[in-house]
């Protein structure tokens, strides 16, 4: 079986324990108005044509087999960090048969695995994959469905299904909130969100990811529109103050 990534990244430090490989999956079922990756969206592999400087393209094929021997290439650093590798995108559950493929080939060589994932797929395909994770990056980016449909163009009820499946299982889950000005920072998402995530007790550390405009260059590259187009970063008091709300709720925080 073949599957399509865009990206890997050697000796990352912010996707799981220890350095890591992370892979990028092509691929996502949402449009989040602050997606950081927008060349991750599509699901093919994509050609752009700059003026001077030619074409780039955007995405290979690749098996579980050429995979393992790239990250192979880094086993020593994760025998001596404790690291291993991610699974990131995009959404690696658009493409659920290569991954699975993949992580149960992965495990097969002792890697220890990490999955950075939307949760938004069939509780039975996350299933299939979740049972080859160590670790489980798990986005919730609001708790209101009306909002989340808006801001992201998809239900969050698949995604609260297949969180509490992980919590119900014992999988370690940390939890990845992008914050957003005036669309999921708001006092009554944060409330909310709390009361949820106190009331999953195994869940212990949340990712703190303020936004940033790193990604808009890109967007003007893929002929996209930015829909974060005016927006400004929040100030570190701000991100400071709810670092501060979910500590004295009794979760490990950590930014960025």
């Amino acid at each position: 079986m073949r599957g399509i990534v865009f990206d890997i990244k050697r000796f990352a430090i912010h996707d799981g324990p220890g350095i890591r490989t992370s892979i990028f999956f092509k691929g996502c079922p949402l449009s989040c108005w602050w997606c950081h990756n927008p060349e991750s969206c599509a699901t093919g592999i994509q050609t752009l044509d700059f003026e001077f400087k030619g074409s780039k393209t955007l995405g290979w094929e690749t098996s579980a087999e050429e995979l393992l021997l790239t990250v192979e290439k880094d086993r020593a650093f994760f025998d001596e960090s404790g690291g291993g590798v991610t699974f990131t995108g995009g959404e690696p559950m658009m493409q659920a048969s290569f991954l699975k493929e993949t992580a149960a080939l992965f495990k097969k060589n002792e890697l220890h695995l990490t999955l950075d994932t939307t949760g938004y797929v069939g509780t039975e395909k996350f299933k299939e994959v979740a049972e080859y994770m160590d670790l489980v990056l798990f986005d919730l980016k609001h708790m209101n469905e009306k909002a989340h449909f808006e801001f992201t163009g998809v239900s969050n009820k698949p995604i609260f299904r297949n969180l509490e499946y992980l919590v119900e299982s014992g999988k370690e889950v940390h939890i990845r909130y992008p914050m957003m000005p005036g669309m999921n920072d708001d006092e009554k998402n944060l409330i909310e969100m709390m009361n949820y995530l106190q009331r999953n007790t195994t869940i212990k550390r949340i990712h703190l990811l303020p936004y940033h405009k790193i990604a808009s260059g890109k967007y003007e590259k893929l002929g996209m529109e930015n829909r974060m187009k005016g927006i400004e970063e929040p100030s570190n008091a701000r991100v400071n103050l709810i670092k501060d709300y979910f500590e004295i709720g009794g979760f490990e925080v950590m930014i960025g």
